[in-house]
């Protein structure tokens, strides 16, 4: 550990001689390290999709990286996956709140707002941690598609594509590249796909990979099957198969 650092990463509350909250750095770097995710915008849709990694006996039913918010908002996470339920059953209660006061559905970027106001207060008292999660939201509204991340920091941004977790650096090259507003929510699936085996170790089969879509034309938050997430890989490999290791 450097001089300078001792001392300044065992207190949320304290700032580093540079200006740094070596807490916050930390938390995210638990996001870093974790499985990549991946949300996509198009023209007919928000696509999520995760690498999950299941040990040999367990079950996989569930995801466990992808969640539902509401009818019309899902959410990826990438860190610390019980920081990410904890945050999702918050975003849940507000959204049934907002419902319930407004009488409309609540807007994406409402509840990246309020989630990220959460993990500021995070970084700003005694006796707290940061969370170490970072999550895409992704829905529709009236029609409207939206896209947002946030972080440890408390930091929420608005996106096109975006990719969080190991390997996300590598993955926003890709998706700089090969992004175009005029996707379909088909081409989205497979650009998502592309975008897992690109920061994957595990380049066969689809076991390891999770996707949810929410479609303009229903509005409703829906899981993709395996079945169609063998045919989306299939294709992305076919497409981009210059973008392997």
């Amino acid at each position: 550990m450097l001089p300078a650092q001792q001392g300044y990463d065992r207190a949320i509350t304290v700032f580093s001689p540079d200006g740094r909250l070596y807490q916050v750095e930390y938390a995210i770097e638990t996001v870093r390290r974790g499985t990549i995710a991946v949300g996509i915008k198009s023209k007919e849709g928000i696509v999520i999709a995760v690498e999950e990694k299941p040990r040999k006996l367990q079950i996989t039913d569930v995801a466990q990286k992808i969640f539902q918010i509401d009818d019309h908002i899902g959410v990826a996470a990438a860190g610390y996956i019980p920081d990410a339920r904890s945050q999702v059953d918050n975003a849940r209660f507000f959204s049934q709140s907002n419902k319930m006061i407004y009488d409309e559905a609540v807007e994406v970027e409402t509840i990246a707002k309020h989630l990220a106001d959460q993990s500021q207060q995070y970084t700003q008292y005694a006796g707290v941690r940061p969370y170490g999660v970072a999550l895409i939201l992704g829905g529709v509204v009236n029609n409207n598609t939206q896209l947002y991340l946030t972080d440890p920091s408390g930091t929420y941004i608005s996106y096109d594509a975006i990719a969080i977790g190991s390997g996300s650096d590598q993955v926003t090259d890709f998706l700089e590249k090969t992004y175009n507003h005029e996707l379909s929510i088909e081409d989205a699936s497979v650009l998502a796909s592309a975008a897992i085996y690109l920061s994957s170790e595990d380049r066969e089969g689809t076991s390891h990979i999770r996707m949810a879509q929410i479609k303009t034309k229903t509005e409703t938050f829906e899981l993709v099957s395996d079945e169609q997430i063998a045919k989306y890989a299939k294709t992305a490999k076919e497409k981009y198969p210059h973008e392997k290791k």
